[in-house]
C-alpha cells in the first residue's frame, strides 16, 4: 500500500508568472518507490497551521529524462499551490506517495501510432510527460498537440514544447489557441469549444482518421467539448482518456445501480478492513464513508482528492454492499470487480468487508 517518502527539492523554475516546475530527488532510501509511468501524478501533504492538507500534482518530465519533476500552478486561494510559487526553497524536504494513476496507455517500440493531445492552462503538465515518453519510446510515432490558453505570457513550457519540435521535426506538432490573443489564422483565437474542435478536424488541422488514442486534460466543460467532437469525428469512447483532479470527470461509470437497505438491526455496521495485511474490525456511523470510517478508527487509509477523481482510496469490496456517490476515476470493469472509492462509498448492509491491498 502507498505510503509518504520524504522527496528533497533540488530545483525550482518559474515557467509563468504563476507557475513553477519542481524538480524533486527521492531520499531516505525511497528511490525504487519513485519509478513513473508517464502521465502520472503524485500526492503530497503537508501540515498548514495544524491541519493536513493533501494535493496531487501531475508529473511533467518523461520516463528517460532521469529527473523527477512536477508542474504546479497557482490556484486562488490554494494554500499549497501558493506556498510552493512563493515560499518553497530549493533543498526543502517534501513528503509524497508514490506516483499513482492511468491516464497513458502502453507503448511498443515497434508502433506506428498517431496520438492527439488537448490541454487547456496547467492541463499541459500529464501531456507533455506523455509526449515526451511517447515520442522517445515509439520513434515512428506521431504526436499533435492543440493547447489552449489566455494568452501567450500563460503558456506553461512554452520553450519545452518549442523544443520538442525542433528535436522530433515532423513527428510532433503544437496548436495554441489563445483567448485572447488574436493569431494570424483566426480559428487559433478564442475559446477550445466543440465548434471550434469540429472546424479544426474538419480543416485538417487535426487529423482525428489516423489518431489511435486522444488524451484530455483541463475543465469539465472544455474536456466535455472536446469529447463530444471526437465523438462526432467517429472516435470510440476507449480511444478518449480523460485526466481530472477536480470536480466532474466524464467518460466513467458515474455510480452502480442504488441497492436496497437491510433493515435495521440497531447494532450499526461492521465494516473489516484489511491493508497492509493487517484486519481490523470496526463500526460505521450513520452515513459514514468508508475512509471515513477507517480513519476515525485510527487506520491510515490512503486518499488525496476526497472528491472520487485520483483513485488513490480505491478498495475491494468482498463482502456486503456499499453505494458509491461520485466515480471519476475507476473504469466500468473494476467497478463489475467490486472496486470501489471509499471516500464516496457508505454501507448499505450490516456488515462490509473490503480490503485496499487487492
Amino acid at each position: 500500500m502507498s505510503r509518504f517518502h520524504d522527496l528533497e527539492v533540488t530545483d525550482i523554475r518559474k515557467t509563468t508568472r504563476d507557475a513553477v516546475v519542481v524538480t524533486l530527488r527521492p531520499v531516505n532510501g525511497a528511490a525504487d518507490h519513485f519509478d513513473f509511468v508517464q502521465g502520472q501524478y503524485l500526492t503530497f501533504r503537508r501540515d498548514f497551521d495544524g491541519e493536513e492538507l493533501r494535493r496531487s500534482y501531475s508529473i511533467c518530465s518523461g520516463m528517460d529524462d532521469g529527473v523527477l519533476q512536477v508542474g504546479i500552478k497557482r490556484v486562488e486561494g490554494g494554500a499549497f499551490s501558493a506556498w510552493v510559487n512563493d515560499e518553497l526553497q530549493v533543498g526543502e524536504v517534501l513528503q509524497a506517495m508514490p506516483p499513482m494513476g492511468r491516464f497513458h496507455v502502453p507503448l511498443d517500440a515497434a508502433a506506428r501510432g498517431h496520438y492527439l493531445g488537448f490541454a487547456a492552462g496547467s492541463g499541459i503538465t500529464p501531456v507533455l510527460s506523455i509526449i515526451r515518453t511517447t515520442l522517445r519510446r515509439e520513434p515512428h510515432a506521431s504526436f499533435t498537440l492543440v493547447y489552449a490558453n489566455k494568452g501567450v505570457n500563460t503558456i506553461m513550457f512554452r520553450e519545452e514544447l518549442e523544443d520538442l519540435k525542433n528535436a522530433y521535426l515532423g513527428r510532433f506538432n503544437v496548436i495554441h489557441v489563445l483567448g485572447t490573443d488574436a493569431q494570424e489564422i483566426d480559428l487559433f483565437t478564442g475559446r477550445l469549444t466543440q465548434g471550434k474542435c469540429a472546424e479544426l478536424f474538419r480543416t485538417g488541422w487535426v487529423d482525428v482518421a489516423s489518431a489511435d488514442t486522444a488524451f484530455i486534460c483541463g475543465p469539465e466543460p472544455m474536456m466535455l467539448d472536446i469529447a463530444a467532437a471526437l465523438r462526432d469525428a467517429g472516435m470510440a469512447d476507449d480511444r478518449i482518456r480523460f485526466e481530472l483532479f477536480a470536480s466532474v470527470q466524464p467518460g466513467r461509470l458515474k455510480q452502480p445501480p442504488r441497492a436496497a437497505r437491510v433493515e435495521a438491526t440497531g447494532k450499526g455496521t461492521e465494516i473489516t478492513i484489511t491493508l497492509d495485511g493487517a484486519t481490523r474490525k470496526v463500526s460505521a456511523d450513520e452515513g459514514q464513508s468508508l475512509l471515513d470510517t477507517a480513519l476515525a478508527n485510527d487506520i491510515d487509509a490512503p486518499f488525496a482528492c476526497r472528491a472520487g477523481v485520483c483513485s488513490t482510496c480505491r478498495c475491494r469490496v468482498i463482502e456486503g454492499e456499499v453505494e458509491m456517490a461520485v466515480n471519476h476515476a475507476l473504469e466500468d470493469y473494476e467497478v463489475e470487480k467490486g472496486y470501489v472509492l471509499s471516500c464516496q462509498s457508505r454501507p448499505l448492509t450490516d456488515r462490509v468487508r473490503i480490503d485496499y491491498d487487492q
